[in-house]
Formats: structure tokens, C-alpha cells, sequence
């Protein structure tokens, strides 16, 4: 990522025009973005559709100095209701392109292809290890940017190697011990550089086995989570002290009373406390209001402060956790 206070001055949009043709549009409401379905206009997005693409338009756009920001579906992103002045690099479903060995169990993908689609297909191989992230919304590029996963899992787990493009446009290849994975967390959260491509290895199983294990999945996921309303999953971190004390972020903050609690059109899901949706008209205000109440109370009540898994675009500044946002509007 890189970042300048200045907004996209056309000859910047004219290049980007130039080398990544029908692929740059201006003043894209970022609500159409994002699963929580709120967002201003941004200046400029760009949506490559090959990797070659993604480290041309990275090397045009760290040239120019103007602020950009990597995003796949956006789907642990809150965009600010007043929009955001740079340019998105969005890393969509025109970058997936996909190959399996299946003597091997390894598998390559690119950062564009849809999680559950990538997970059916490991499904479909008999290749076991994946099966947890059936049911997540999004690219596989952010899934493992953030080594997201569920049952306190990572999508990291069975990396192999990831290509990414650094900031200044070069590929680069990280091999697994190079990620530092961690809990929801890994190194292109820190270093810049724009997940496009992945390759995993995983054990062979029995595929009618898996199937039956991502029904039950599914399943659960149904039961437990809020679907009908614009929501982006998981608010919080679980994390292991707050767990010891009150359980998941959902139950905690269900313990202290807050499920259910509505600010203008945002509310904590009456269903899954650690879900916060959008009932209509809900604006980033309304949700970080929410995060920062939530954050307050179970702190209050345990000592322990909630972290977010939920990034916040700010209109003038990069991505950071929407928890510090939501303390600082508070503050």
C-alpha cells in the first residue's frame, strides 16, 4: 500500500487507462463494494484481470505517489459513509485461474477465485484440510492475507508458497515460513505487498467423507449467523484470555447486555452478538458507535480489550483496525 495526501489528478487516471484498458472506473460507490453495504464514492478503482496487470498497474500507481488500497470482495471492510479520496486496486473474480495435482495434493490458485468455490473444489479432489473455510465470503487472496479461516483455523495452514507484487510493483514469492502466519494475521498485513496467487498442499481423504463434514459445517453456520441483512461476518478476534472469561466475542458481549443494541441503522445481531448489521440506511458512524460500545463494556467488564477484525477506509488515510477508529470517534 502506499499512501500521499494528494487525490488521482487525471494524467494519473489517462495511464492507468493506457496500460490497463475498460479496466479503471471513477467515482464507484464503495457501498457496492463492500458486504456491509455502506461507502461513499472513491476516485478511482482499478480491477486487473492478470497478475501481470496487478504489478503494472502497482508500479503506475507507486509512481505517482497518490494513495491506493488493495481490496479482494471486501467483505472485513466498513468504507467510510463520506467515501475515500485515492484509488481501490480491487483484486476481483477475472483473476482466477486455478490448477490441482491431485498425486501431489498441491494445488495453485489466484487471489481472485471465491473461497467456497476453492473450497468445493479441494472437496472434489479428495484433499482434506480446507473444509473449514467453506463457508467464508470472499477472494482467496484476502482470506490469506489475513490467514483467516473458522474453528480457529488458518487458510494458512496448507500454504505452500505465495506470490505477491510488492509496493513498488515487483513479484515476489514468500515461502511459508516467510508468511509468519499467525492467528488471523500474516506479513502482507505489514509489508505492502499485494497477495496475488497461492499454493497449497493438503492431504488426501475421502471426498464423500469431506462432503458430509462441509454439509455439517454449512449447517452450523446457518444456525449461528445472521444472513439476510448487509453484514461483514465476524466483528472481533476471538482471543484466548477473553474466551477463559466470558467465552467467544459473541458471548461476551452478549454477557454484558449489549445483543441486540441498535445505533441509528446499524444493530448488534439479535442472532450472533459478534455480528453487526446493517438494517437499512446503517452508516460507518452508526457501525464504529457500535464497536466502540462493545469494545467499552466487555473491557469494563473483563479487563480485556476486544480487537477487530473488521478494517475501517478511512476518507483520507490507509485501512487500519476498525476498533481504532471506533476509539478515537468515541474518545
Amino acid at each position: 500500500m502506499s499512501a500521499a495526501d494528494a487525490a488521482p489528478a487525471p494524467p494519473l487516471r489517462a495511464r492507468l487507462e493506457v496500460a490497463l484498458p475498460g479496466r479503471v472506473a471513477a467515482g464507484v460507490s464503495l457501498a457496492r463494494l463492500g458486504r456491509w453495504r455502506i461507502g461513499g464514492p472513491v476516485d478511482l478503482v482499478v480491477t486487473p484481470d492478470s497478475v501481470a496487470d496487478v504489478a503494472r498497474a502497482v508500479a503506475i500507481l507507486a509512481d505517482s505517489g497518490v494513495r491506493w488500497t488493495a481490496i479482494g470482495e471486501g467483505s472485513n471492510i466498513l468504507f467510510d459513509s463520506a467515501g475515500h479520496r485515492g484509488v481501490i486496486l480491487r483484486i476481483g473474480p477475472d483473476l482466477a485461474r486455478y490448477r490441482a495435482d491431485p498425486a501431489t495434493g498441491e494445488i495453485e490458485a489466484e487471489a481472485g477465485i471465491w473461497v467456497p468455490c476453492f473450497v468445493r473444489r479441494t472437496l472434489t479432489l479428495g484433499l482434506a484440510g480446507c473444509v473449514h473455510a467453506i463457508g467464508i465470503p470472499g477472494m482467496l487472496g484476502g482470506l490469506v492475507a489475513m490467514n483467516g479461516g473458522s474453528q480457529r483455523r488458518g487458510i494458512g495452514d496448507a500454504v505452500v508458497e505465495v506470490t505477491a507484487v510488492d509496493p513498488a510493483g515487483r513479484l515476489k514469492h514468500f515461502a511459508r515460513a516467510a508468511c509468519d502466519f499467525a492467528y488471523r494475521a500474516s506479513v502482507f498485513q505489514r509489508n505492502g505487498a499485494v497477495v496475488v496467487a497461492a499454493r497449497f498442499r493438503y492431504a488426501p481423504a475421502d471426498p464423500a467423507a469431506l462432503r458430509r463434514e462441509a454439509i455439517a459445517i454449512m449447517a452450523e453456520r446457518r444456525r449461528k449467523f445472521p444472513s439476510r441483512l448487509p453484514n461483514c461476518g465476524s466483528v472481533f478476534v476471538s482471543d484466548p484470555a477473553l474466551y477463559a472469561t466470558l467465552g467467544p466475542p459473541g458471548a461476551a458481549i452478549e454477557a454484558v447486555g449489549l445483543k441486540g443494541t441498535r445505533a441509528g441503522g446499524a444493530r448488534i445481531s439479535p442472532v450472533h452478538a459478534n455480528f453487526i448489521v446493517n438494517e437499512g440506511g446503517a452508516s460507518s458512524d452508526d457501525v464504529l458507535a457500535l464497536i466502540a460500545l462493545a469494545r467499552a463494556r466487555v473491557l469494563a467488564a473483563t479487563g480485556i480489550a476486544m480487537r477487530s477484525e473488521v478494517l475501517h477506509l478511512p476518507p483520507d488515510g490507509p485501512l487500519r483496525a476498525a476498533h481504532e477508529k471506533a476509539e478515537a470517534t468515541a474518545a
